[in-house]
């Protein structure tokens, strides 16, 4: 349970401090749980073998580690809303915090968007009869009025929870993320007790290309573990603290994930797997024999969608709150509910997104993904390169929760992930054999974003310099030319 705690209000930005450790640490480790693994695990096996796709993970979660590590010292050195806004803006400038926040937030954004889409795909697994009233068609997908008002609805629901404040969001999320829990164990007993290890087989296949192919997929399925920072300043925690539920819920994800392929596997051969949709769902009918308990894992799937979708519309809400105070994007995403005291303006554009994202149809679910995984990985290059920047030209800031110890270890932790992160952004770009294949739609989506943020970057005022003082000078540079 959540340790007591007294609610108080952030004395500057009127944000609740009412979240404890497990509503802080579900929050990182529910967003990182959304609806991938009942849709895309069928694909991770075909494509890599069952030792293939669980390598991935690991090596994949094992870079997040580094980049959690990282995060861990710099949330706790400033536990402010915005998260990655703070850091880069203290490191390196406006004009630099304001791509990386931009290229995060968009991150974010399309995974609201992905579960906007995933909950009718869901719900057509326990409702067969649901499309109806044809709309159009998008990419040979035929899209549904009712299938995609179940998106939309589902996305005005969340919103709301959200709008009504962060508590009533966490008990949502601790709530779900429990029950989440359950399925996997769920699917643990299940590959133990009705698996065959010959269901394995093939252990590897795809070669590189397929392995790779797999760890592109990951920073879309791990991002989250960064949601916390985003919400420090609604966490009642010491900054420490904060900083290693970053770490651990990274270490929880890579946990979930491995189990959830390794006893998909066991359930049903190779060839047999390819033949199913909702792979894992399928895998729990076959390894129990009976439909019910697919029905529980698609339950999980929804609670995965929920967590996911409320924990990332908390983040992104936060950090356009942060860009918007700092008067890097216009004013208006930076007002508070003058009663619930949430970032109103931001989720409602936010969840106006996701309320559109379902009348693109199911094939959007792979555009959405692809788009969204390059930015986030920007994002985090660049957050590793400001860990170092600090480190080097503020030995002495105050840091709570010091990586590394007082000797080079930190810096050592630092420049990997800068080098993996480096590595991994590359693997988006097509100039490889192993290179992941992103759909023109999804460069689209990607490109399209990107160029807003580089618009907002060449309207802000010159002359502000990184520091500690750098988001007060940019604020006031910016009010002094709108009375100007």
């Amino acid at each position: 349970m959540s340790q007591p705690q007294t609610e108080s209000t952030d004395r500057d930005h009127g944000f609740v401090k009412a979240l404890g450790t497990v509503d802080a640490l579900f929050i990182g480790f529910g967003a990182m749980i959304g609806f991938g693994w009942v849709v895309l695990t069928g694909e991770w096996l075909n494509g890599a073998g069952t030792m293939g796709a669980i390598l991935a993970f690991v090596v994949g979660g094992i870079i997040m580690c580094f980049v959690g590590t990282v995060y861990s010292e710099l949330v706790a050195a400033m536990p402010h809303a915005g998260g990655e806004h703070n850091y880069l803006i203290r490191a390196m400038g406006p004009r630099v915090s304001l791509f990386g926040s931009w290229a995060i937030t968009g991150g974010y954004i399309s995974v609201v968007m992905f579960e906007a889409v995933a909950v009718p795909k869901t719900a057509l697994y326990l409702f067969p009869d649901l499309e109806r009233i044809k709309l159009w068609t998008i990419a040979e997908s035929d899209v549904y009025l009712t299938w995609a008002l179940i998106g939309t609805v589902t996305a005005i629901v969340i919103a709301w929870i959200n709008i009504r404040g962060v508590k009533i969001a966490s008990l949502v999320q601790t709530f779900v993320v429990s029950f989440l829990i359950i399925v996997a164990l769920l699917l643990l007993t299940g590959g133990l007790m009705g698996g065959e290890a010959a269901n394995a087989e093939p252990l590897f296949t795809g070669g590189g290309a397929g392995f790779m192919a797999v760890v592109a997929v990951v920073p879309f399925l791990f991002v989250g573990f960064d949601v916390i920072p985003q919400s420090a300043e609604e966490i009642n925690l010491p900054a420490r603290k904060i900083g290693k539920l970053v770490v651990m819920s990274v270490l929880m994800a890579i946990v979930f994930y491995v189990i959830i392929i390794g006893m998909t596997s066991l359930a049903m051969p190779a060839e047999e797997l390819a033949k199913h949709d909702l792979v894992t769902a399928d895998a729990l009918t076959a390894m129990f024999n009976s439909a019910f308990w697919g029905k529980m894992v698609i339950a999980g799937g929804l609670a995965g969608i929920i967590t996911s979708w409320n924990a990332f519309l908390m983040g992104s809400s936060r950090l356009m709150w942060a860009m918007a105070v700092a008067g890097m994007i216009p004013a208006w995403f930076g007002k508070l509910h003058p009663r619930y005291r949430t970032p109103v303006n931001s989720i409602l554009f936010i969840g106006v997104l996701s309320a559109i994202a379902p009348f693109l149809g199911p094939v959007a679910l792979g555009w959405i993904v692809d788009a969204g995984s390059p930015a986030i990985v920007i994002a985090y290059f660049l957050v590793s390169v400001a860990f170092l920047v600090l480190r080097r030209n503020e030995p002495t800031m105050d840091r709570p929760l010091r990586i590394g110890g007082s000797g080079n270890g930190g810096f050592v932790i630092g420049v990997i992930s800068v080098i993996l992160t480096f590595l991994l952004f590359i693997l988006y770009v097509p100039i490889t054999p192993v290179s992941a294949q992103l759909a023109p739609q999804s460069w689209i989506m990607f490109f399209a974003w990107m160029l807003v943020g580089v618009i907002f970057m060449f309207l802000l005022p010159n002359g502000v310099k990184a520091g500690p003082n750098a988001e007060n000078e940019l604020l006031a540079k910016v009010q002094a030319r709108r009375k100007g």
